[in-house]
């Protein structure tokens, strides 16, 4: 986290950044070249079309990762949190005064997410599996190896997630700077025994092909985006470094290797264009290709170990912003909170992957399906950078910020409009995904708001409990009640009463509110308030890429006064019981909203209360 991290030089957090941010980015040139001639639509390697590759390759990386990301993307951070749920969480605050456009943001944001976890059982699969191809090329009678190893690796990569990264993460940074450093040796020495490939880097070549082949230079563009397809992950992980350390790494190091790779791919089909199936491997000599192909297998795993731990940590957050239940999360370190493991969330992903594994059987199938998430994403964001700079600047200042994302946007449409040809070859496995995803994250939403609002309807105000206190017995103790509504009693509350008669001597009405930026500084998480004698209203908040940790804030109370016993302390919880009863929520969205209930975890277990000391009363409310 940066907070964490801010006392490690840039160029210490850059050389760690290139084991995080830069896994997926930095894996592309095992297929991303290759795929403008092998793919769906392949172009014949002829020196013009490997030009005109290279030329829209080099300057859409500049447009979009350089100068999109790196100059002003990573300017729009939440609290110095990046990445599309954060992005949408700055917008709707920024927009309280425009409810419409708050509500737009934070949807198009889920969506975001939603394409994100479209995306992250896509990385592993055609990472890993375009690294293990290159046995192929070592030897053709280990292709019937390649399948069977690939999903070896995939499983052990999942199977060891409930270790942690922490140990492993340390190597990250070490092997992917080896493995740039390779990138780029390799591109070298295969540029200058054709240095005339360097005239690629005019975007003339790039321009010339889209006037004589429109039609043809517009598919291209779905394989050059496979080089830019880590884009949002160098966003995302902003919070975890900074943005300083990411652009020194990417300018300084992984775009000039990148681009030195890529070049030498051209320069090899200019000179052998029977070469085009495996131009990456084909770089290396006979002697270093196998352990050239071990070199990219511990690349693309970390790239897919980056993946995975976005999805748990975009996992989380929605569930704090409200769009998920709980789910069991285990934190595999005592020093970075930010490290954590979702075990249901790992083995669906390790399931997906699986499935689309042996469904595409090979990276250039798979290809089809990789872009249109990426790409969908990447609009996601410029839009709401977009709605960002009309929100925040002024004057010629805005003017000119709009412009130049305006000009970006059209570049990436362009882009999501190529990938889109590709829907029914693939494409439609991630928007898919992404689709149901979304549907489930917004009727968790709409369920959660339905039960809310008719019990809202029927609770009683903390006003009138104040003015007119039940007339019941009290015993000695303290009793913790969680309250969704700050100015109303909780049902659990109101069950006691009603069924037991009979109320603690303390009370403490405690309102967790997760809100929407990522960390809350520890100054202000707690609010304490005495409203009578005996009763206590404490007010607890936490940014969405925080952990709720009831007992732990408590402890803060006692500096107001409220000295909490946790050994002499009951926890009071509702626990709903859903009903067919709400006429205005779907019944898909009910049923939807009823499986994520089961999956959730227990809200005991995610605001970490004491075993034995919690109470769960039940109720029923509609859904």
């Amino acid at each position: 986290m940066a907070q964490q991290t801010s006392n490690k030089t840039p160029w210490l957090l850059a050389l760690t950044a290139m084991g995080v941010v830069y896994g997926d980015i930095g894996t592309s040139p095992l297929y991303a070249f290759r795929m403008a001639f092998v793919g769906l639509y392949g172009l014949t390697p002829s020196e013009a079309h490997v030009l005109a590759t290279l030329s829209a390759l080099f300057w859409a990386v500049l447009l979009v990762i350089s100068l999109k990301y790196m100059l002003l993307v990573l300017r729009f951070d939440n609290d110095g949190e990046g990445g599309v749920l954060a992005l949408a969480a700055g917008v709707h605050a920024k927009a309280a005064q425009h409810p419409r456009v708050a509500g737009f943001a934070v949807a198009l944001g889920i969506f975001g997410a939603a394409l994100f976890f479209g995306d992250a059982v896509i990385t592993p699969a055609i990472s890993v599996l375009s690294a293990i191809e290159g046995l192929s090329v070592v030897d053709p009678a280990l292709t019937p190896l390649i399948l069977p190893l690939t999903l070896l690796v995939l499983g052990g990569l999942f199977g060891i997630q409930r270790f942690g990264s922490g140990t492993v993460g340390r190597l990250f940074g070490p092997v992917m700077l080896l493995w740039l450093l390779t990138l780029a040796a390799l591109g070298t020495a295969s540029i200058v025994q054709q240095p005339s490939v360097l005239k690629a880097l005019s975007p003339l070549y790039a321009i010339r092909f889209a006037i004589e082949s429109p039609g043809a230079a517009f598919l291209l563009l779905s394989a050059v985006f496979l080089a830019m397809t880590g884009g949002e992950a160098l966003y995302a992980d902003m919070g975890h470094f900074g943005a300083r350390p990411i652009r020194l790494a990417w300018f300084r190091l992984v775009w000039p290797a990148l681009m030195l790779n890529y070049f030498g791919q051209g320069a090899l089909l200019l000179r052998d264009p029977s070469a085009v199936n495996h131009p990456f491997y084909g770089l290396a000599p006979d002697a270093l290709q196998l352990p050239l192909v071990v070199l990219a297998t511990l690349a693309t795993v970390i790239a897919a170990q980056a993946t995975i731990a976005g999805v748990f940590s975009m996992t989380v957050q929605a569930g704090h912003l409200g769009y998920l239940p709980p789910f069991n999360v285990k934190h595999t370190s005592d020093a970075e909170r930010g490290q954590v493991y979702l075990p249901g969330i790992n083995w669906l992903m390790l399931l997906a992957v699986v499935l689309l594994v042996l469904g595409f059987r090979s990276p250039n199938a798979m290809a089809a399906a990789y872009g249109i998430a990426v790409s969908g994403a990447m609009n996601i964001t410029t839009v709401l950078c977009l709605t960002l700079v009309f929100l925040s600047f002024h004057g010629t200042q805005r003017l000119k910020l709009m412009a130049l994302l305006l000009g970006l946007w059209l570049v990436e449409l362009l882009f999501f409009a190529s990938n889109a040809t590709k829907i029914i070859a693939g494409g439609w496995v991630p928007l898919t995904l992404a689709l149901v995803l979304f549907a489930l994250m917004t009727s968790w939403k709409r369920g959660t708001a339905a039960i809310a609002s008719q019990r809202d309807a029927c609770a009683q105000t903390l006003a009138d409990f104040i003015a007119r206190p039940p007339d019941v017995l009290r015993v000695e103790g303290m009793a913790v009640y969680l309250s969704s509504d700050p100015t109303g009693v909780p049902l659990a509350l109101q069950q006691n009463i009603k069924h037991y008669k009979v109320l603690h001597r303390q009370i403490v009405l405690l309102h967790v509110d997760a809100q929407e930026v990522p960390r809350v500084p520890a100054a202000e998480r707690v609010t304490v308030q005495m409203r009578v004698p005996d009763l206590w209203c404490v007010h607890l908040r936490y940014g969405f890429r925080e952990e709720p940790d009831v007992p732990a804030a408590l402890a803060q109370a006692g500096r107001a006064g409220l000295a909490v016993q946790l050994e002499d302390t009951s926890f009071f919880l509702t626990r709903v019981s859903a009903l067919e009863t709400l006429a205005d929520v779907p019944r898909w969205r009910r049923s939807m909203f009823r499986w994520l209930a089961r999956q959730g975890e227990s809200a005991a277990v995610y605001y970490h209360l004491p075993p034995g000391r919690v109470v769960e009363l039940g109720t029923q409310a509609g859904v």
